[in-house]
């Protein structure tokens, strides 16, 4: 099996650039929330249990009523708790599928918001970044969110001090160093593990 690298990072600090650095690298890459959307969109098993718990609202004609579902848990952490219950298995059989694709691969990267060392996880990349410069990225990308929304999103998520506790690998996305080139650097350390 490769190594597993876990990539994460919170909102705006550049993981899903970073990401794609690796993968013109050759790099196989695993999107965890990319996954949870098609899996909640592509199995009626799921769908069911999603319905289930949270009720019919929870899609529309078919498709995942995100900003639905979100308000529904945003406030509410145990029923935020059950549907990552629902969801959170399906995700990790399908990476156990995507790994045996990529057996032969030196390393992969799991691109998640929660990696830690488990089961699936050898090694922890924390992508950071200036709180400031987080919220501006995200007010750029996202400019129907006030930073009212956007600071209250950070805030739920594990603080950068929290995520670099648990890094044994980092990159400072602060806009004053060329992400190319640490990911060259890492990207050498990684094949040589």
């Amino acid at each position: 099996m490769p190594l597993q690298i876990g990539i994460t990072g919170g909102i705006g600090s550049g993981k899903s650039i970073v990401c794609r650095i690796f993968s013109t690298l050759g790099v196989p890459i695993y999107d965890a929330d990319s996954r949870a959307k098609w899996l909640i969109n592509h199995q009626v098993a799921l769908q069911s249990d999603i319905i289930d718990l949270l009720g019919t609202n929870a899609f529309v004609n078919g498709q995942y009523n995100r900003p639905w579902v979100a308000a529904q848990v945003f406030d509410n952490p145990t029923l935020l708790q059950q549907l990552n219950a629902v969801v959170h298995p399906r995700v990790f059989f399908d990476s156990a599928i995507w790994l045996q694709q990529h057996q032969n691969a030196p390393y992969v990267l799991r691109e998640s918001a929660l990696a830690t060392k488990g089961a699936n996880i050898d090694k922890v990349l924390v992508v950071s970044a200036p709180l400031d410069l987080r919220v501006a990225r995200i007010k750029q990308r996202d400019p129907h969110r006030t930073e009212i929304e956007i600071r209250n999103i950070i805030a739920r998520q594990p603080t950068d001090a929290e995520q670099l506790q648990m890094a044994d690998y980092v990159i400072t996305n602060d806009d004053t160093q060329l992400l190319i080139l640490r990911v060259q650097e890492l990207h050498a350390v990684f094949c040589s593990l």
